[in-house]
């Protein structure tokens, strides 16, 4: 049957609607596929990680913060200082210091023997009175080495002035680096040095009772008391390193003094338990290859 102009009209009419609607929904749909292509761009650029901040490998001054290790005690005579060899500013040929390795011409050593974790926020004002562009940091063997067990420095205390000796530097001087030395091994320094008369004879004058106390004990008693030095120790270096961490310009030695296997030949002829100026010598290597390597020590 032949249709009828109103008919036609009709369907006409249908489809120049659905044309119509069809036409927006693909603009749509076509700028949803734009957007999200975008979006994924940017979620993409978001996630990628910032730039490294770049590490001075080439300083041109250090300044040093520490205990007895840094001014070098009894590794020239006995119950002495001896910054000459010391392993950061010495300038002993043997010993060939950090800075010495580095070709640095300005230098100021502001340890002291006997000091604790709580010593150098103090010290830290003095060496950040130079402007170094290296600081030096190595400390905390004195907070294990105490008369006894239970007088060692807790971890809590010891994060607290190891935090704010760094926020101290950190505001005086933004962009100086921070190189920090893992607490060394002291059960290590017991075993190689309790071979030596001479070096226990010196031991009973005090020398960190809380490891060296009757060294030749090794009742329950005294493993304890010695397991109980360790374990701080390694708890301190785990403050060292998460602290470090947190400062951009902060590099941590990755345990690398705590690892190394001091022998008799590293340690002083005089306690038998500082380090000597061989020993003065490993500790410079190990702070030139942590702080002039690309990446920081894992």
């Amino acid at each position: 049957m032949p249709e009828s102009r109103r008919s036609r009209r009709g369907r006409t009419a249908v489809a120049a609607l659905t044309a119509a609607l069809v036409l927006p929904l693909g603009a749509l749909a076509g700028c949803d596929s734009s957007d999200s292509g975008a979006n994924r761009a940017q979620a993409h650029r978001s996630a990628s990680p910032p730039p490294a901040p770049t590490w001075d490998r080439s300083p041109r001054s250090v300044a040093a913060v520490g205990d007895s290790i840094t001014r070098g005690f009894d590794a020239c005579s006995v119950l002495s200082d001896c910054p000459a060899v010391s392993w950061a500013t010495g300038s002993d040929a043997r010993v060939r210091s950090l800075v010495s390795r580095l070709g640095v011409k300005k230098a100021w050593n502001d340890a002291r023997t006997g000091a604790r974790m709580a010593d150098v926020p103090g010290q830290i004002a003095a060496a950040a009175a130079h402007r170094p562009e290296l600081l030096t940091i190595m400390a905390g063997a004195n907070d294990a080495c105490r008369d006894s067990v239970s007088h060692m420095t807790p971890v809590d205390e010891f994060r607290t002035s190891f935090a704010t000796a760094l926020k101290r530097f950190r505001t005086a001087l933004p962009m100086s680096e921070v190189y920090v030395s893992s607490v060394p091994d002291l059960k290590r320094l017991w075993s190689q040095g309790r071979g030596n008369p001479l070096g226990k004879e010196i031991w009973k004058l005090g020398f960190c009772a809380s490891m060296l106390r009757d060294a030749d004990a090794v009742d329950p008693a005294a493993v304890r008391r010695r397991d109980a030095v360790q374990k701080r120790v390694v708890a301190y270096n785990t403050v060292l390193k998460d602290v470090c961490a947190a400062d951009t310009h902060c590099r941590y030695d990755g345990g690398a003094v705590f690892g190394f296997r001091f022998t008799g030949a590293q340690l002083s002829h005089w306690d038998w338990f500082h380090p000597g100026r061989d020993g003065q010598e490993r500790l410079a290597e190990i702070a030139y290859r942590a702080i002039t390597a690309v990446r920081p020590p894992a």
